[in-house]
């Protein structure tokens, strides 16, 4: 209250002060200009000249207010249409990822007008227009992205190689894909789709040299990247058994496994059938038995029964000395009937079989009963083996009703 008393007290005695020297001296001023002269007093063009001074200061400042406010008319019908094509842009993804591909496209191309980053809008597009099953449009939208963007070029050469890798164009693919190989540090993806290619045209070669970079830039997971080793020299190793009637190449492939996976028991298995198919005896009668001694493998003595050793008794001794830690091994047992057909013992053939067919009843072991039997002249019961060897490979036969007067179980099968 003090303050505000004391300056009305200072402006009150500013206004006498102010009056008493106009009173005292008016002052004059003259302006002439041509014909026109002003003549007023000192005080009266101070007052003047302070309010035209303010006139033009609200003059440009009115002026300034305009200009800005088209700038920023301009700055908001802008921000609006870039509002717009963002909407037009998420609506379009929407649309794709539902599998609405003529809206996701037709959204997405309407958001590209005004879009700041117009790269994603024609990379849809062009996904769009590859599900569309339209390869022209794909390719004027992977342009159009390419031109949106200067950078875009290996973004552009993956989306066109991905969507080929899917039509199943491999070659088409690949050829896109070497060329952006160079750059594999800095776009993993690539070595990605370049295993799809190679993997399409069954290229194992270059797969196998390909393993290394998939593995250092953790491509694929270590499992997915572990079956994938395990596949590609699987088909290497049966690649090399066609046309192959020495059996070197099948034994050079074999030697150019890594060690950890001439361990694995599926890839084991497969070098051995392909020996014994290929018919290399002598080398699968070597390496059977040494790979059992590691580990025991139902696979292996399976083939073991279809080697054909230079001494079938030696054979045959050899898998009897497997049978005691194995006596509930029903391979083991259909393995040791063949060896022991072949060297003409029936009985002893007829035993193991019957033996394997208690503990696995199968369409193979009852076959083998069964021709046995017939050529021991037993052809009722070779025909009861066969008929249940037939009811077991079609296992899948419909629930029908059968007659009534059927023979018992018992009296089809002499022995059990």
């Amino acid at each position: 209250m003090r303050k505000l008393f004391a300056l009305l007290l200072i402006a009150l005695l500013l206004g006498v002060g102010i009056v008493a020297v106009i009173e005292t001296d008016p002052g004059y001023i003259l302006v002439a200009y041509g014909n026109y002269t002003v003549e007023t007093s000192l005080w009266v063009g101070i007052v003047l000249l302070a309010v035209f001074t303010l006139l033009i200061y609200l003059t440009l400042r009115l002026v300034r207010r305009l200009l800005g406010g088209q700038q920023s008319l301009a700055s908001w019908i802008g921000g609006r249409r870039v509002r717009a094509s963002s909407r037009l842009t998420t609506r379009g993804l929407i649309s794709f990822i539902e599998g609405n591909w003529t809206r996701a496209r037709r959204q997405l191309l309407r958001g590209a007008k005004n879009s700041e980053a117009p790269l994603v809008n024609y990379l849809m597009a062009a996904r769009s227009s590859y599900h569309l099953n339209e390869p022209d449009k794909m390719r004027e939208y992977l342009g159009a992205a390419e031109d949106a963007e200067s950078e875009a070029g290996i973004a552009v050469e993956l989306t066109q190689a991905e969507l080929r890798l899917h039509s199943g164009q491999f070659e088409q693919a690949l050829a896109t894909l070497v060329r952006a190989r160079r750059n594999a540090g800095r776009h993993p993806y690539v070595l990605d789709l370049l295993h799809r290619a190679y993997y399409g045209l069954k290229d194992w070669q270059e797969l196998v040299s390909l393993l290394p970079e998939l593995k250092k830039y953790k491509v694929l997971s270590a499992e997915a990247l572990e079956k994938l080793e395990r596949e590609i020299y699987t088909e290497m190793l049966i690649s090399s058994a066609q046309g192959d009637d020495s059996g070197d190449a099948l034994q050079q492939a074999w030697q150019a496994m890594p060690a950890h996976l001439k361990q694995n028991a599926s890839a084991l298995d497969k070098y051995v059938a392909l020996l014994v198919k290929g018919g290399h005896h002598a080398t699968a009668e070597k390496v059977i038995p040494r790979a059992l001694k590691q580990t025991w493998d139902s696979k292996l003595v399976r083939e073991y029964g279809y080697v054909l050793g230079q001494d079938s008794a030696k054979q045959l001794a050899q898998a009897e000395n497997w049978l005691p830690a194995h006596t509930e091994d029903a391979q083991l047992l259909l393995c040791l009937g063949r060896l022991s057909a072949r060297e003409k013992l029936w009985g002893k053939a007829r035993d193991y079989f019957e033996s394997c067919y208690r503990l696995e009843r199968s369409a193979e072991i009852c076959a083998e009963l069964g021709r046995l039997l017939v050529a021991l002249g037993e052809p009722k019961v070779a025909g009861a083996y066969f008929r249940e060897g037939l009811q077991l490979k079609e296992a899948d036969l419909p629930d029908l009703p059968m007659p009534e007067n059927t023979v018992p179980q018992a009296q089809r099968l002499a022995r059990t």
